[in-house]
């Protein structure tokens, strides 16, 4: 590995849990910060952190997952004690006045620092999502060894 290789960063988002897409943004966030060249690969239920929120899929099974688990970072619930979305609101509140930096603001903090935005373009085929279902702000829609390519050059985490 070279000294550029170094400076790289790239990690994998393919939960779509609040608590994990918050620690993936903040690792993210700050390896940017830190002067890292930092790209994310949002993956099955990660790419909710990085849909719009409007509804998805054009078959019977893509429109039934759509239904039950919709995308769009507000959305987005703890992995444990969500409660029916009682403990999302929850969780949010318990940030906000402990001063914590929400979920949309961290997203926008990466993609003000640069951090690459990439989503899989399987996994989206498979959930029945479109490039137009995402944020403006996605670099690319990339297959695995696309991802792969970039990732290997550097540092790689799974979250």
């Amino acid at each position: 590995m070279n000294e550029t290789d170094s400076k790289k960063c790239s990690i994998v988002v393919f939960s779509g849990d609040m608590d994990k897409v918050m620690a993936a943004f903040i690792i993210a966030t700050t390896a940017a910060a830190m002067g890292r060249e930092t790209s994310m690969f949002f993956t099955y239920w990660g790419l909710k952190a990085i849909q719009k929120g409007n509804p998805t899929g054009k078959g019977l099974f893509g429109k039934m997952m759509s239904l039950m688990n919709r995308g769009g970072i507000d959305r987005i619930g703890p992995s444990r004690l969500n409660f029916g979305g009682i403990g999302r609101w929850l969780f949010k509140k318990m940030m906000k006045d402990k001063g914590i930096t929400s979920l949309p603001e961290l997203r926008q903090m990466a993609i003000d620092l640069g951090v690459k935005l990439l989503a899989c373009q399987m996994s989206m085929d498979v959930m029945e999502i479109t490039r137009e279902d995402l944020i403006d702000e996605v670099s690319d829609v990339v297959g695995a060894a696309t991802y792969c390519n970039k990732a290997l050059q550097g540092q790689a985490l799974f979250i």
